[in-house]
C-alpha cells in the first residue's frame, strides 16, 4: 500500500519541476500589472522559485552527457532545497510524533528524503515533453496555491496544486501536492498510520531504509 500511494506522490514530484517553467511568466506578470486586489495571487516570491527550479530540472533531462547516477544526485539537491521535506515528513506521523524517541524520529527524518527521491527520480525523464499551462494562482494566508494542467502526448491531461510557503528566513519551498482532487500529504499520512499502527513505528522506518536500499542496489553507476 505504502509503495502504491509513493506512485502518486512520485508523479506528482515529477509534474512539480516539470509544471515550474509554465508559471514563473504568468504569475510575476500578473504581479506587475495587478491593482490592489493582487494580494490574491499571493507572495510574488514564489515565482523565482519555481522558475529557478523548472531551469535546473529541465536543464538535466534534456543534458544528454549525464549518467543517471548524475541526474538523480542532481535532483537530490533541488528536492533538498526546494521542498520542505522536513516539514511534510512530520505531518505524516503527527500521530505519532509524541509517543516515539528522538532516536526514532531522527532515524525517520534520515531515511524519508531518499525515500521520496527514490519513487520519482527516474520518472522524470518521462515528462521532459511535457507541456503545462498555469491557470491561476491563489494566496491562501502564509501559503501561494498554484494552479496547473500538465499535459503529454498521448496521455490525459493531469490537474495539480502545488503549494508553496515562505519560510522563517523568507525561503520559498513547495511544501505540500494536490494531483487530480488526492491531496499527497492526507494520503501518505493515512499509509503511513495504518502501516505504524498494524506493525509499530520501527517498522515504518525498516520500510523505508529497506526500499532505499534496493532503489541503491538497481541505480545504475
Amino acid at each position: 500500500m505504502i509503495s502504491a500511494r509513493f506512485d502518486r506522490l512520485a508523479v506528482a514530484a515529477t509534474l512539480c519541476i516539470a509544471t515550474a517553467a509554465a508559471v514563473f511568466a504568468p504569475v510575476a506578470a500578473a504581479a506587475q500589472v495587478a491593482a490592489p486586489g493582487a494580494a490574491s495571487l499571493g507572495d510574488p516570491t514564489a515565482a523565482p522559485l519555481v522558475q529557478s527550479l523548472a531551469d535546473d530540472a529541465f536543464a538535466v533531462l534534456r543534458d544528454r552527457s549525464l549518467s543517471k547516477a548524475a541526474g538523480r544526485n542532481k535532483f537530490r539537491t533541488m528536492l533538498q532545497q526546494n521542498v520542505a521535506l522536513e516539514d511534510i515528513g512530520n505531518r505524516l506521523i503527527r500521530r505519532h510524533r509524541a509517543t516515539i524517541t528522538p532516536a526514532q524520529y531522527s532515524a525517520y527524518q534520515t531515511a524519508l528524503p531518499d525515500f521520496v527521491l527514490n519513487a520519482y527520480a527516474d520518472r522524470l525523464y518521462d515528462y521532459s515533453d511535457a507541456s503545462v499551462k498555469t491557470i491561476r494562482s491563489i494566496g491562501r494566508g502564509p501559503y501561494t496555491d498554484v494552479f496547473t494542467r500538465v499535459t503529454r502526448p498521448g496521455a490525459q491531461p493531469v490537474d495539480a496544486v502545488w503549494q508553496i510557503k515562505k519560510l522563517g528566513n523568507a525561503r520559498m519551498v513547495v511544501n505540500n501536492l494536490t494531483v487530480s482532487g488526492i491531496n499527497l500529504s492526507l494520503t501518505q499520512e493515512a499509509d503511513f498510520n495504518a502501516y505504524i499502527q498494524k506493525n509499530g513505528f520501527d517498522a515504518l522506518v525498516t520500510f523505508l531504509k529497506s526500499a532505499n536500499s534496493k532503489a541503491l542496489a538497481r541505480s545504475p553507476a
